[in-house]
């Protein structure tokens, strides 16, 4: 890990911040502040709604490293309590609430993930759960939090305004969300909070409330939603255009050099350290260069001390039609066998549950419909379709492949 830069010159702490952003609510306030010398208090608020990230949550997670970095001190704050209420932003339905367990339980994974970025150190990194001051609130501290902002300032939100007039329900713990958040700000007193561009309004109104409660207001700075491998929509498991943080290397080699051409300038700028100029260089050259250093770079940063030249090769060798020297062995027990027939079979489904490339025999027939499966390199197409003792003893066993980079060695055991 490098060294913390102490006392950086304001304009370069500037210029450096200030890459990939899309909100600075204000400069001259970021300037103000670093001008007086001492570490910022930087906060980003995230709702474990989900134990995985992504190299969406990256993009963030950096600019808290370069923060970190410049010797600021980043505050990861768990919204454990607000992911009970559910954040309505982009939203156009009411999202069903988590317990508190859940959320809690999320959060383990949630920070696991994040030390594959941020630093450490106890004097940059400061863990927060906004349970700490919200579960105590009582009703009465409620409402008067409730009463520093009107319903017409709420309804200012786009997903908000756009609901009610189509009339979608909006329900009223929904309209306290954004409060809630901007009370986290007054509680940490936060000199910078950081944000997707689609929290602009919910960190503009926690500016808003430390005014109120006679804090100077946080410089409010939001980062654009990494699009995904679709080339549309922002990244999201759930539409299965992501790339994983802790994808394997040559998983996550793969995924980058798929990365659509016209989105390589974003995710140079935003996932990666290079000089615009030599992200200008790379664009200007062949595409197949530029993901090629994308690839290496991400993959670099997020797992110091891989085999980059070995997950380039898996891929080169994937590209090709052929299969990886190294991919997971998978031993078929001889007792699965259903010795009925004079040759011992077992079905294909079961045996992609057991090398894991499905969760059940049903996903695993509907795979094979889909064409998704091949055998040896070739389409197995028959949902109903099964291995023989013999395929399975053949030299080298059976190689069975879900999509571009999902293999197993299938092999009879004793």
């Amino acid at each position: 890990m490098s060294e913390i830069r102490w006392n950086v010159p304001i304009d370069e702490q500037i210029d450096l911040l200030r890459r990939g952003v899309v909100d600075l609510v204000s400069e001259d306030d970021l300037r103000r502040k670093l001008e007086r010398g001492a570490p910022l208090r930087v906060k980003l608020g995230a709702d474990p709604t989900r134990p995985d990230l992504h190299l969406g949550h990256a993009v963030i997670l950096r600019k808290m490293r370069q923060f970190q970095d410049l010797g600021h001190k980043v505050i990861m704050l768990i919204g454990d309590f607000t992911a009970m209420i559910g954040d309505p932003s982009g939203k156009s339905k009411t999202r069903p609430p988590l317990t508190l367990e859940q959320t809690r339980e999320n959060a383990k994974s949630y920070l696991e993930q994040c030390r594959l970025i941020l630093r450490q150190e106890s004097e940059v990194l400061e863990i927060r759960y906004n349970g700490e001051w919200l579960e105590p609130m009582g009703y009465a501290d409620v409402i008067r939090l409730a009463s520093r902002y009107t319903v017409a300032r709420i309804m200012e939100r786009d997903d908000f305004r756009k609901r009610f007039e189509g009339g979608v329900p909006i329900a009223v713990h929904e309209l306290l969300y954004p409060l809630t958040q901007g009370y986290d700000s007054v509680a940490l007193e936060a000199d910078v909070e950081l944000g997707g561009t689609d929290q602009l309004f919910n960190n503009l109104v926690g500016r808003a409330l430390q005014r109120d409660y006679g804090q100077e207001s946080q410089v409010v700075m939001t980062l654009p939603l990494l699009v995904g491998l679709d080339g549309t929509e922002k990244m999201s498991k759930s539409l299965d255009n992501y790339i994983g943080l802790t994808d394997e290397p040559h998983t996550m080699f793969a995924r980058l050099m798929k990365v659509p051409d016209p989105l390589l300038n974003n995710y140079f700028t935003l996932l990666t350290d290079l000089p615009a100029a030599r992200i200008e260089e790379l664009l200007a050259g062949h595409p197949v260069a530029a993901h090629r250093e994308l690839a290496r770079e991400v993959v670099a940063a997020l797992h110091p001390g891989a085999d980059l030249d070995a997950a380039e090769a898996r891929f080169r060798s994937v590209a090709k039609g052929g299969i990886p020297e190294n991919i997971p062995t998978v031993t078929v027990p001889v007792a699965d066998l259903d010795d009925s027939a004079d040759t011992g079979r077992i079905s294909m489904a079961r045996l992609v549950v057991m090398a894991g490339l499905e969760p059940s025999n049903g996903a695993a027939r509907k795979l094979m419909q889909n064409r998704g499966l091949k055998l040896n390199g070739e389409p197995f197409t028959d949902p109903q379709g099964s291995l023989t003792r013999e395929q399975l003893s053949a030299e080298g066993g059976a190689v069975i492949q879900k999509g571009k980079d999902r293999f197993a060695r299938l092999i009879l055991g004793s």
